[in-house]
């Protein structure tokens, strides 16, 4: 699956707040939805769900699906495309830019690790039904940036495989960094 990649950092900042972070993965693991699902799917109040609907619609990030609707009243809302990626040197030249990355960057890094902590939080009363089936790994690997993006390649393929499928179990969160960095 081809990501959308971000060089602007107007769309960038708009992907850097909490909540639209948190309504694009609803959108993404729940399909299209309107407002009010959105509010109750994320405990927000339909107003301030609709404004950070509009901020994501404003930068082509989601979109209607009038053919969802079943009276004209009735808006649901879709994501425009499956994945989007951005890379912090897409704004090396741009201050601001920069800027905005690097909290774009903090925020996904914090959202992964609230998962992961939010599934520690509950993992013995789901014991029973997940064993040891969740995971966590780390490796120290010896990659040239070649051999890196290689590797991300190859990952990637993997986890579209795996996301393609829809066997009706339950939605389960994954998320790897690879960094260049010393033990």
């Amino acid at each position: 699956m081809e990501a959308r990649r971000i060089t602007d950092s107007r769309v960038l900042a708009a992907l850097a707040h909490p909540l639209r972070r948190r309504l694009m993965d609803v959108l993404k693991v729940d399909g299209a939805a309107t407002v009010s699902m959105l509010a109750e799917r994320t405990g927000q109040a339909v107003a301030n769900v609709s404004f950070h609907l509009k901020v994501l619609a404003g930068c082509d990030l989601i979109a209607e699906a009038p053919e969802l609707a079943r009276d004209r009243r009735e808006r649901w809302w879709r994501l425009v495309d499956p994945a989007v990626r951005w890379s912090t040197a897409d704004f090396d030249d741009d201050p601001a830019g920069q800027a905005v990355a690097s909290a774009a960057l903090s925020l996904n890094l914090d959202r992964q690790v609230s998962l992961v902590r939010e599934w520690h939080a509950v993992r013995e009363s789901r014991k029973e039904a997940w064993g040891e089936a969740p995971f966590s790994t780390d490796k120290w690997l010896r990659l040239t940036p070649d051999e890196l993006a290689v590797f991300e390649r190859e990952l990637l393929d993997l986890i579209d495989r795996w996301a393609g499928r829809d066997s009706g179990g339950e939605t389960v969160f994954f998320f790897a960094h690879a960094v260049p960095a010393q033990p």
